[in-house]
């Protein structure tokens, strides 16, 4: 039995079908407003893609066409000589160290430190006694050898006389022989006597060369020892200064002992020489006769002119170096051996080089380069090698002519071809 209101069995079936339409409509709509949204994300995302897409091409555009300005300056090509300034050490152009000959006692000194000599001027005596006596002995001796040698010639003119004589008699005999007036015995004693006085002139002669050669080494006794008498005297052995007194009054000395200490040391100081070794990239234009200038850090201001004297025309294998001797004169004794100083020398260029700022030289995969400006204001990259480096300027012995123009602190896309304007030259 069916319990049904009355009224839903009488509800009309036109709304009954509008209802059951409108259920699935209400679900599809979440669906189609995710979808426009979606749409709307993805055409912003595709707006927003296409806009920077051309933006960037835009400025790359703008990057390609547009033109930076740029500092420029002018390279200097450089034909003169190469200044360089090089450390030094002064020496005196004469030094030495006077040790003893003599062995004996310090009887005298009449020099010390500091003090200005002439030569041959006497800075010590010796007391030798003992030296002196053999050298009177010798010279004692030198006389007995030559009256020695008197005798000996005295022989000779003696054994002379008796060969003439017994020459003499040996005709007379022979002649008398002959015409039996003498007997032959008598003959033969005369012969036999001719020949032992030609053997006694003989050994008389024999005995003055003896004489002779004992005369020529006594005299030679003599000479040394004189010398080692005059070295009783420490003289002086060129005008210099005393840089070194090692004895006193009453010091024993010892004649050519093994490693024994000078006397004293003396230097000739109005000439001195200044040693300073030159690299090699300058040793090859060096020659002797350059103009060179000493500079002392401790005396400003002053300025001591000389000229390269020699050099050892071969480098040192360790240090690849040329030593070079630079003479100047002294007679002023501003400068004194020992001193540190500067040395600056003007050195022929072996080839002419180039200057540039060194504000011009970049580095890339290829080493050193510069970009310089063209005709018409276009860049052109150039490679180049670097001889000396002076902070501010820099040296290029390869890669520029020397009239061009470079540009000072180039972008860092720089390249070959691009178009470039030049600022004008600051006040």
């Amino acid at each position: 039995m069916n319990h049904s209101s009355p009224s839903s069995q009488f509800e009309p079936a036109s709304r009954i079908g509008t209802q059951e339409d409108r259920a699935p409509a209400l679900n599809k709509r979440p669906f189609l407003i995710g979808a426009a949204l979606l749409a709307v994300v993805l055409a912003i995302g595709v707006i927003r893609h296409v806009w920077r897409s051309y933006e960037a091409a835009a400025f790359r555009h703008m990057q390609e066409t547009a033109v930076p300005f740029v500092r420029t300056a002018k390279v200097v090509r450089e034909d003169g000589p190469v200044e360089i300034e090089l450390p030094g050490q002064v020496l005196a152009i004469n030094q030495a160290r006077l040790f003893a000959r003599a062995t004996g006692y310090i009887a005298e000194r009449r020099v010390d430190i500091g003090s200005r000599v002439k030569q041959g001027d006497l800075l010590a005596r010796i007391a030798a006694p003992e030296l002196d006596q053999q050298y009177a002995q010798a010279k004692a001796q030198l006389v007995l050898s030559k009256a020695q040698a008197e005798q000996a010639v005295a022989q000779v003119e003696q054994t002379r006389a008796s060969l003439d004589l017994a020459q003499r008699t040996h005709a007379r005999t022979a002649t008398l022989a002959k015409q039996k007036f003498e007997s032959k015995q008598n003959d033969d004693v005369a012969r036999a006597n001719v020949e032992t006085q030609a053997a006694n002139l003989v050994a008389a002669q024999a005995g003055v060369d003896v004489a002779q050669a004992n005369i020529a080494a006594q005299q030679a006794t003599v000479d040394r020892l004189k010398e080692l008498v005059d070295f009783e005297s420490v003289l002086a052995p060129f005008d210099g200064v005393v840089t070194a007194r090692n004895v006193e009054m009453g010091d024993l000395v010892t004649a050519d002992a093994g490693g024994p200490t000078p006397l004293f040391s003396m230097a000739r100081d109005d000439i001195l020489r200044v040693q300073v070794a030159v690299p090699q990239a300058q040793a090859i234009g060096l020659v002797d006769g350059l103009d060179a200038w000493i500079i002392v850090p401790e005396e400003p201001g002053k300025i001591f002119k000389g000229y390269v004297a020699r050099n050892a025309s071969a480098l040192d294998q360790a240090t690849r170096t040329l030593l070079v001797e630079v003479e100047v004169a002294n007679q002023s004794g501003d400068l004194r051996p020992g001193l540190f100083t500067r040395v600056r020398l003007d050195i022929p260029r072996a080839q002419p080089s180039v200057m540039t700022p060194g504000t011009a030289i970049f580095f890339r995969d290829n080493g050193p380069q510069v970009a310089t400006v063209g005709k018409d204001d276009i860049v052109q990259l150039r490679s180049v090698a670097i001889a000396r480096d002076f902070g501010v300027t820099v040296e290029i012995k390869d890669g520029l002519a020397g009239d061009e123009t470079v540009i000072l602190d180039p972008p860092a896309d720089i390249r070959d071809g691009k178009k470039v304007a030049v600022k004008p030259p600051a006040d």
